[in-house]
C-alpha cells in the first residue's frame, strides 16, 4: 500500500479560472465533461490531485465548474497520446466533484477531485471544445450476505497487517479501515492506495461484481504483503547483525581484560615488546621519540580487530625504519673523486671541475650548508650518470626520484594519515629506501613537474631545498620533523623555463651543452660500444667495430646534442653481428663503414649546406634547440609587387621583428650596399626558413637575414662553408646572444670552416670545445656591413 493517504474537506472553489469560454453552453443531465488523464486511475470515494495541462482539459473542467456539475475522469489507453480521442479512452470511470482549482503564477493548472460513483460512457457528443459524453451511472449493491462479509473482514485483516508492516502510517487511516462498513468502499479505498500499476488498477476499477471486485483486491494484496514481510524480514536480520556485531566487540574486550588478567596476552605483548625494544634502537630525537611512546600507548589499548590498529602499527614501522643515527662520514679522497669522474665520463672538463671544487668544499666544511646542483642539458648528455659518480667520489648511497609528471603537492609532503592508503611522499620515502640520511639524492626532470588540482609540488619542494630550512622537514604523513640538512641534493632539468623562479634561486645552476664528434667518437669507443657488445652477449675477441664506422654512424645516422640515438644505432649494428654469430655463419664480425649501408639502411642525414647556398639569397644562421645546436637556412627572393615583406616559417613575433628589422636596415643602406632603392617599392620581398613545420623564434637570426637579403638584391651568393649568428640593430650593430657553444658545435658537425659571431660573446670562447676551435674560423663582427664583407662573394652570380 502507499505510504501516504489524505482524505481532506475542502470547499469547492467555483469560481472559473482566467480565460474561460462558454464551450457551448451546458450539457444535458446525463453528459459530462470528460476529463482524459495518463497514468492514474480515481476510485469513488478517494481524493486525488491532477495536473492539468491541455486546453481541451482545461475547458472541460471549467464547463464542469460553471454548471455545477461533476467531471468524468477516464484512464487513457496509451499514456504517450498527446490528444486522446474517444478510441483511446477507456469506457468505465469515475465521475467525480471538483473541491479546488488552482492556477499557479506560471500558467499551469492543477485539479484537486473526490471520487463519487462510477460511469460507462454510452456515446460521445461532439461540437464541444473538450470531450463530452453521454454516460451510465453504475449503482453499487450494498447487500452484505456471509460471503461477502467474509471476504470483508479477510481484506479488511490483509490491509491492517500491511499497514502494520509499513514504516510509517499515515495517521488515521488504520481507524478508517477498520470502520469502514461497506464491502465496496472498502474495497475502492484498499485499491486507490495499494501500489499497483494503472492498468491493474482499471481492471479493479471495470469490475462491477462486489465478490469479484474484493477477490482481486485481496489477490493484489496478498503479492504485496509476500513484498512487506519480506522487507520486514531483511531489517530483522540486518537489525540482529549490528547486534551480534557490537556484542562481539564487547565479549572481545571483555575476553582481552581477562587474557590480560590471567597473563595469556603474550602474543601482544611480545609485539609490544618488541616494537618498544625497535624505538629505544631507532636513536629518534626527543621529539619524535615521544611522538613513537605516544602511538606505542595507544597501539597498547587497542584490541587487533580495530582497523585503527594496523594504521598504527604501519605509522611506528615508518618511524622505527626511518635513518635517524647519521652514519659516520667518509673523507672525500679528491685525487680518487677526479679519477672516478674521468673514468665515467669523457670530456666535460668545466663541469668536473665544478664537481671536484664542490668535493672539497664539503671536505674542507663537512658541516656547512652546502649549495644544491642543477644540471642543465639537453637529453643524453650524462646528467644523471653525473650523480652517480658523486656518490660514489663521496663514497655515499645514491638513491634516484624521478620528478616528471608529479603534480600532486602530496607526492612531495606526504599524505596525512587520516586517508586510507596513506604514504610519506617521495623524498621520506627514498631515504627509508636506501637507508641512510646522508645520501645523494637525484631529483630527475625537476622542470616536468606540473601544477594541478592538488597543488603545486614545486611549491612545495622549495622547503625540500632550502639549506636554511630543511633541517626541519616535516612530512604530512610523519607529522615530525626530519633532517634534511646532510642530504646532498642534486637535480636535472632540460631547460629553465618552467622551472618557478623561486625554486630556480635555490639551485646552483651548471649548464651541460651536446658533445662534439670527436668527443661523441671517444664516448662510444671507451664506453657505448663495451656497454652494447655485453648487452648483446657478444665476446671482444667475436665483434669488431671500426673506427670509420662509428664515425659515420655519428655523422650520417644521427644528430642530437647527447649520446643515446647513437648508442641505439650502435646497438643495431651490433644485434646484425649477433645474428650472424649465433646462426654460425660466422665465428667473428667486423662492421666498417661501407656495411652500415646494408645493416642500418641509407643514411638519414646529408651536408645540405652547398647545395642550398648557390643561389643569391640564401643563408646559413646557426640556432639553438633543447637537444643542442642547429644550423638554419634563410631564403629569401624577390617577386613583382608593391613593397610588402611576407614571412613564412613558422616564425615567432621575435623572428619577424627581426626580419623586419633587417629589411629596414637594408634599405636604410641601399645605395651604399650598391642596391637601387626603386627595387623596394615595386618588389614584394619573402622571406623562409625551412622547415615549416618547425616553429622558430629569437633574435638570433638577424644577421643571416640581413645576409640573404643583401645577397638577394645584389646578386652575390653567400659562401658555402660559411655560418653566422647575432642579433642586429637598426644601427648596424651587431649585439651579443646566447648558446655560442652549441651553435659553434653545430657548425663543425656540419661541416662548416667558418662562423661569423658577435665580437661582444669574444667572452664565450673559452667555453667553446678545442675541437670546433681547431676546425673553424672566427670572425667577430661590430656591425652588419662586416658580415656582407666576410660572407659574399665578391662578384655576383649570373643569373639562371
Amino acid at each position: 500500500m502507499q505510504n501516504h493517504f489524505e482524505r481532506r474537506a475542502l470547499a469547492p472553489d467555483l469560481g472559473p479560472a482566467p480565460g474561460s469560454n462558454g464551450g457551448g453552453g451546458s450539457l444535458p443531465p446525463d453528459a459530462l465533461a470528460i476529463l482524459p488523464v495518463r497514468d492514474a486511475v480515481l476510485f469513488p470515494g478517494a481524493v486525488m490531485p491532477l495536473a492539468v495541462a491541455r486546453q481541451s482539459s482545461v475547458a472541460a473542467v471549467q464547463q464542469a465548474m460553471r454548471d455545477g456539475q461533476q467531471i468524468g475522469v477516464l484512464l487513457q489507453r496509451d499514456p504517450q497520446a498527446p490528444e486522446p480521442g474517444p478510441d483511446a479512452l477507456h469506457r468505465t470511470g469515475t465521475a467525480a466533484n471538483v473541491l479546488r482549482w488552482l492556477t499557479a503564477p506560471d500558467g499551469t493548472h492543477q485539479l484537486i477531485c473526490q471520487g463519487v460513483q462510477r460511469f460507462r460512457v454510452l456515446d460521445w457528443i461532439p461540437g464541444r471544445p473538450f470531450l463530452a459524453a453521454g454516460v451510465l451511472r453504475l449503482e453499487e449493491t450494498e447487500a452484505l450476505t456471509p460471503d461477502i462479509e467474509a471476504r470483508m473482514m479477510h481484506l479488511r485483516g490483509q490491509a491492517l497487517e500491511a499497514l502494520r508492516l509499513l514504516p510509517q502510517v499515515p495517521e488515521g487511516l488504520v481507524n478508517t479501515v477498520q470502520s469502514l462498513g461497506s464491502a465496496s468502499a472498502l474495497a475502492d479505498l484498499v485499491a486507490a492506495y495499494i501500489d499497483l500499476g494503472a492498468p491493474e488498477k482499471q481492471e479493479i476499477l471495470e469490475t462491477t461484481d462486489i465478490v469479484g471486485r474484493l477477490d482481486r483486491v485481496s489477490a493484489a494484496l496478498a503479492q504485496r504483503l509476500e513484498v512487506l514481510r519480506l522487507n520486514a524480514e531483511i531489517g530483522e536480520r540486518t537489525r540482529a547483525s549490528l547486534d551480534a556485531r557490537q556484542r562481539e566487540m564487547l565479549l572481545r574486550e571483555q575476553m582481552a581484560a581477562i587474557q590480560k588478567q590471567l597473563g595469556e596476552d603474550e602474543g601482544k605483548s611480545a609485539e609490544l615488546r618488541d616494537l618498544t625494544e625497535a624505538v629505544e634502537k631507532a636513536a629518534m630525537p626527543a621529539e619524535v621519540e615521544a611522538a613513537a611512546r605516544k602511538e606505542l600507548r595507544r597501539l597498547e589499548r587497542m584490541p587487533e580487530a580495530s582497523p585503527e590498529h594496523g594504521m598504527i602499527r604501519g605509522y611506528l614501522d615508518w618511524l622505527i625504519e626511518l635513518p635517524w643515527r647519521l652514519a659516520d662520514e667518509k673523507p672525500i679522497d679528491i685525487a680518487e673523486a677526479r679519477r672516478i669522474l674521468d673514468e665515467d665520463h669523457f670530456g666535460l672538463d668545466r663541469i668536473k671541475r665544478r664537481i671536484v671544487e664542490y668535493l672539497a668544499v664539503r671536505k674542507l666544511a663537512p658541516q656547512g650548508k652546502a649549495p644544491i646542483l642543477c644540471f642543465v642539458g639537453p637529453p643524453g648528455v650524462g646528467k644523471t650518470s653525473l650523480g652517480q659518480s658523486i656518490a660514489r667520489a663521496m663514497g655515499r648511497k645514491f638513491v634516484r626520484v624521478s620528478l616528471g609528471g608529479v603534480h600532486d603537492e602530496a607526492e612531495i609532503r606526504g599524505h596525512r594519515r587520516t586517508y586510507i592508503g596513506a604514504l610519506p611522499g617521495n623524498v621520506i620515502q627514498g631515504i627509508r629506501k636506501v637507508g641512510a640520511r646522508d645520501c645523494v639524492m637525484m631529483l630527475d626532470e625537476i622542470d616536468k613537474m606540473g601544477r594541478g588540482i592538488q597543488g603545486d609540488p614545486s611549491a612545495a619542494m622549495l622547503e625540500v631545498l632550502d639549506p636554511e630550512q630543511n633541517d626541519s622537514f616535516r612530512d604530512n604523513y610523519l607529522g615530525v620533523p626530519f633532517d634534511l640538512s646532510r642530504v646532498v641534493f642534486i637535480a636535472t632539468a632540460n631547460m629553465l623555463d618552467t622551472i618557478p623562479g623561486p625554486l630556480r634561486d635555490r639551485m646552483e645552476i651548471i649548464e651541460l651543452t651536446g658533445y662534439t664528434e670527436a668527443e661523441k667518437l671517444q664516448i662510444a669507443t671507451r664506453y657505448l660500444v663495451r656497454r652494447q657488445r655485453e648487452a648483446n652477449g657478444l665476446r671482444p675477441e667475436q665483434l669488431e667495430l671500426t673506427e670509420a664506422a662509428l664515425r659515420s654512424i655519428i655523422q650520417a645516422y644521427t644528430r642530437e646534442a647527447g649520446v643515446r640515438a647513437l648508442e641505439r644505432e650502435i646497438g643495431r649494428a651490433l644485434r646484425h653481428a649477433a645474428v650472424r654469430i649465433a646462426e654460425g655463419s660466422a665465428d667473428a664480425v667486423r662492421i666498417d663503414a661501407d656495411d652500415l649501408n646494408g645493416i642500418l639502411g641509407p643514411p638519414r642525414f646529408e651536408n645540405e649546406v652547398a647545395m642550398r647556398t648557390t643561389v643569391p639569397g640564401v643563408a646559413t644562421g646557426l640556432a639553438w634547440t633543447p637537444v643542442g645546436g642547429d644550423i638554419l637556412f634563410i631564403e629569401a627572393t624577390r617577386t613583382p609587387g608593391g613593397g610588402r615583406l611576407i614571412l613564412t616559417g613558422q616564425l615567432g613575433e621575435v623572428m619577424r621583428e627581426s626580419a623586419q628589422a633587417a629589411l629596414s636596415l637594408v634599405k636604410n643602406r641601399a645605395e651604399a650596399l650598391g642596391i637601387d632603392p626603386a627595387l623596394f617599392e615595386r618588389s614584394d620581398i619573402h622571406i623562409h626558413v625551412p622547415a615549416g613545420a618547425t616553429p622558430k623564434d629569437g633574435p638570433s637570426a638577424g644577421v643571416a637575414m640581413f645576409t640573404a637579403l643583401v645577397s638577394l638584391l645584389t646578386g652575390r651568393t653567400v659562401r658555402n662553408d660559411t655560418a653566422m649568428t647575432g642579433e642586429i640593430s637598426l644601427r648596424g650593430l651587431v649585439l651579443p646572444v646566447g648558446g655560442i657553444r652549441e651553435k659553434t658545435v653545430a657548425a663543425a658537425r656540419a661541416g662548416l670552416t667558418r662562423v661569423l659571431l658577435p665580437a661582444r660573446n669574444r667572452r664565450d670562447y673559452e667555453e667553446i670545445p678545442e675541437d670546433a676551435r681547431n676546425r673553424l674560423e672566427f670572425v667577430w663582427l661590430e656591425r652588419a656591413e662586416e658580415a656582407t664583407e666576410a660572407a659574399l662573394d665578391q662578384a655576383p652570380r649570373p643569373a639562371p
